[in-house]
């Protein structure tokens, strides 16, 4: 790298500079070195609303929060010949808002696999003729009340449905049943979330979004009823779902929740294999790949068994189908003694100990990681399940990839879990919000790479799948100076293909190592992010309370940071442009200056090499720019200096490090 050296004169050019933009008679001079201009990065009055009774100025839910509740009980089947999939679903919704609804609206994930549904036009590019289902077959819709149920008035537009209440459901606790009787086609390879594959032993099922969801009514948007068009993920409601599968005896269910009845589905020797791996912190066999053409491995060999499951206050749930199944388990040690269960499935071909054979080793290790960092795991148990989704969450169960191995396997598993805490610890709304689920995840990825065996994978500081491997502060630079890269807040599925993963993902994960390592500090970062957690676990906080939440449980008023990284890609550019002893003398300090150049700003770090070899380094808050475009300092020192350099770790997204330094002849 050439460095360069300037003489102090211009510093004092510069200096002249500076002030003058305080009177507002910015010179000829100014305006070429610099775009930055702190009154707009520090302006006051970010957050648009005050706080409220329901989301409060410290960020936390407020003394008036409320959110709807609903419970299910579905019994499901599927047709391996048809591929179909036939259900009974109960629905138990609680209307706990201050309004009274005239109307319901559920969600219909499967539409999105219509040939006429609007997901396929989002991209431009329509979806071939062997890529399409008929979606949801919806049978009957009825309301139920006590012993009498009633037909709904009910209309589906793509993937939502209205039901038409024929008497508004009362605020502040109101409760209505709905029963919808439907059935589907599942969808084959190209499901990408859901779909079933081969295997030599067998189909995988790989089934998810396989119930009308109620849709989210919040004090936000009133009913979030945007569509589902493929990249926007989930907004769903909390409660307790209990369900039933019934397929070939000769399969294997592997779903969300707790098994209610392993002494239906499974062997003497299943049971007595699974309580073992509950005392067992490393991963013992339930069914092995010796055992999976094995008869006896099921209790009966013919016809159908129902299988049947309860999970409670979640989103979601999902599972996976086979009788191609591998499957080992081992023992989730948690804070406080508490214990959980971590289980893997996958087929034969997956099997041995650089692939599969450690899925639920990197499950467990995951899961343990999570919860003493940052909030318990609250599941009885957690699956890895292997199949052609590729890496896919759904509370308490994650598709991965069939041909994942060591570290993509290992990355895979710790995200996909990951997301148990985003978004389905903490609701929030993925379908607008992206950041608040990949962003956040990706984060917390990257330390539990650091953590897992000793760092075996590490590092992983590059977002989830950006090219490179390299510094991520430098790779982050290329969607920063993009002019056609959307903002971290744009809507998931406004985001095109090219920017998905820089912009839900990268960007807004790096940002919170930028407040965690350069900002804020770990101490200061973790317990904000750790109180925000706590206080909107299973509950839908918005963007605003995020901000809100870091911004008192740090003390730090950051909106010039949610505005310049989040609502905007401001660049950032630090150059050093003088540096020169006090006196001329080195025994009384170098004074150095620094300009920024561009419309965001940083705190950062100045280094000084001595001709000894040792090295100074002096920290620069950031309130350096609340009124300066170019700030001055004097670095301590006592002998004469080689080198001087801003930002000497390359930790700050700097858009120009050819002006970050220079040698002192």
């Amino acid at each position: 790298m050439k460095f360069k050296f300037i003489p102090l004169s211009f510093v004092l050019l510069l200096t002249i500079s500076a002030q003058a933009q305080k009177s507002h008679q910015p010179s000829t001079v100014d305006t070429l070195i610099s775009n930055y201009q702190p009154a707009d990065l520090f302006s006051p009055m970010f957050y648009p609303e005050r706080g409220n009774e329901r989301h409060s100025a410290g960020g936390q839910p407020g003394s008036k929060y409320w959110q709807n509740r609903v419970n299910y009980q579905l019994k499901a089947a599927i047709d391996t010949t048809s591929k179909t999939l036939s259900a009974s679903e109960d629905i138990d919704y609680t209307n706990n808002s201050p309004d009274a609804l005239q109307l319901l609206w559920l969600q219909l994930d499967q539409n999105t696999y219509k040939k006429d549904a609007r997901s396929n036009f989002v991209t431009g590019v329509v979806p071939t003729i062997n890529q399409h289902t008929g979606g949801y077959q919806i049978e009957s819709v009825f309301i139920a009340s006590g012993k009498v149920k009633q037909k709904a008035d009910f209309v589906i537009t793509d993937t939502r449905m209205q039901i038409r209440l024929p008497k508004s459901l009362l605020p502040n606790g109101g409760k209505i049943k709905l029963n919808i009787k439907y059935h589907y086609t599942i969808p084959g390879s190209f499901g990408n979330r859901t779909d079933y594959t081969d295997t030599k032993n067998g189909k995988i099922y790989e089934i998810a979004q396989w119930f009308p969801r109620m849709c989210v009514y919040d004090d936000s948007q009133g009913w979030d009823t945007l569509p589902f068009l493929g990249a926007g993920e989930f907004y769903l409601e909390y409660g307790d779902i209990d369900y039933e599968v019934t397929v070939p005896a000769d399969m294997i269910v592997a779903g969300s929740g707790e098994l209610l009845n392993p002494a239906q589905v499974l062997t003497p020797t299943q049971i007595s294999r699974l309580a073992a791996a509950r005392s067992s912190d490393k991963t013992v066999m339930i069914r092995d790949v010796n055992e999976v053409n094995n008869a006896s491995t099921r209790p009966v060999h013919k016809g159908m068994l129902t299988w049947h499951f309860k999970m409670n206050n979640t989103r979601d749930v999902a599972f996976g189908a086979s009788k191609a199944y591998v499957w080992d388990a081992a023992r989730v040690n948690l804070p406080g003694g508490k214990k959980s269960l971590a289980m893997s499935v996958y087929p034969v071909e997956s099997a041995g100990n650089d692939a599969w054979g450690r899925a639920t080793e990197y499950l467990k290790k995951s899961i343990e990681y999570f919860s003493e960092k940052w909030f318990v795991y609250p599941y009885p148990v957690a699956i890895n399940e292997a199949g052609i989704a590729g890496g896919m969450e759904y509370p308490g169960i994650v598709f991965d990839g069939i041909t994942d191995k060591g570290k993509e396997l290992y990355w895979v598993t710790a995200h996909e879990i990951g997301h148990n805490w985003f978004p389905m610890i903490v609701g929030s709304n993925e379908r607008r919000y992206a950041f608040m689920d990949e962003g956040f995840n990706t984060f917390i990825d990257i330390y539990a790479s650091d953590a897992f065996n000793n760092g075996e994978y590490a590092p992983k500081r590059d977002g989830e799948y950006a090219p490179g491997g390299g510094n991520p502060a430098d790779e982050i630079v290329a969607t920063i100076i993009d002019p056609d890269a959307p903002t971290i807040m744009t809507a998931a599925d406004a985001v095109a293909e090219k920017y998905r993963h820089p912009i839900e993902y990268f960007k807004p994960a790096f940002g919170l190592v930028l407040l965690r390592e350069q900002i804020l500090g770990a101490d200061r970062f973790d317990y904000a992010f750790r109180n925000y957690i706590h206080k909107w676990a299973f509950k839908h906080p918005q963007p605003d309370d995020f901000f809100r939440s870091m911004d008192n449980g740090a003390g730090e008023d950051l909106s010039w940071f949610w505005k310049g990284w989040f609502y905007n890609n401001l660049k950032l550019d630090l150059e050093l442009v003088g540096a020169e002893y006090v006196d001329n003398d080195p025994k009384k300090g170098l004074q150095v200056s620094v300009v920024n150049l561009e419309a965001m700003a940083m705190p950062f770090t100045v280094e000084v090499k001595l001709k000894d070899g040792s090295k100074q380094r002096m920290q620069i808050p950031v309130e350096a720019w609340l009124q300066n475009k170019m700030v001055t300092f004097t670095v301590p020192t006592t002998q004469e200096v080689s080198k001087v350099t801003v930002d000497p770790d390359s930790a700050l997204p700097d858009v120009n490090r050819g002006n970050n330094g220079f040698i002192l002849r």
